[in-house]
């Protein structure tokens, strides 16, 4: 059977899982909006002891840039000198897949005042996910400040393989500045 090693550094909690199957072999966190970095090495390093890692599933967002950016690189970096797969799932179906609803909307801070949002029928995404102000997100039950269940992110489909950032970043070249 496959172990997988899970992580997430989406929301302001860095998730790391060791999977095998359905069953969930080891899981932390550490909260903390600015401590992906070195939370993420520390609770790799203490959670894949004693386990032989297969694949790796990593929250590609949306989500804050360094925020992503930890975990992303962290997982290519790990699967490459390891010379195995890696695989990137939405963050938002993570979260959306311990909801039963048949109609909802999951958001996460997205800093700025704004939320990181979208909308699941069935437990589906309708549409990508977006940005605004929560004033502007309404029309069905909203569930919000919940993190990625690690389990239902390695047993969602998808590859995705590009980092889901929904705006521009706060740092602009001088020369796109006006």
């Amino acid at each position: 059977m496959t172990i997988t090693l899970a992580i997430d550094t989406s929301t302001s909690r860095t998730c790391v899982a060791v999977i095998e199957g359905s069953e969930i072999l080891w899981s932390g966190f550490q909260d903390g909006a600015t401590a992906h970095g070195p939370a993420l090495p520390a609770l790799v390093q203490a959670g894949i002891k004693g386990f032989t890692i297969d694949e790796i599933v990593v929250g590609m967002g949306p989500g804050p840039f360094t925020g992503l950016r930890v975990g992303i690189a962290f997982a290519q970096s790990f699967a490459l000198a390891r010379e195995i797969p890696v695989r990137g799932v939405c963050s938002l179906d993570a979260i959306a897949a311990q909801i039963n609803e048949s109609d909802f909307i999951v958001t996460v801070d997205a800093r700025r005042k704004e939320v990181y949002w979208a909308r699941y029928i069935n437990g589906v995404r309708q549409g990508e996910p977006a940005v605004n102000f929560p004033a502007d997100v309404a029309g069905s039950p909203i569930f919000a400040d919940l993190f990625p269940d690690l389990l239902a992110l390695v047993q969602l489909p998808g590859n995705i393989t590009e980092p889901m950032y929904l705006r521009r970043p706060d740092a602009v070249a001088t020369a796109d500045r006006k």
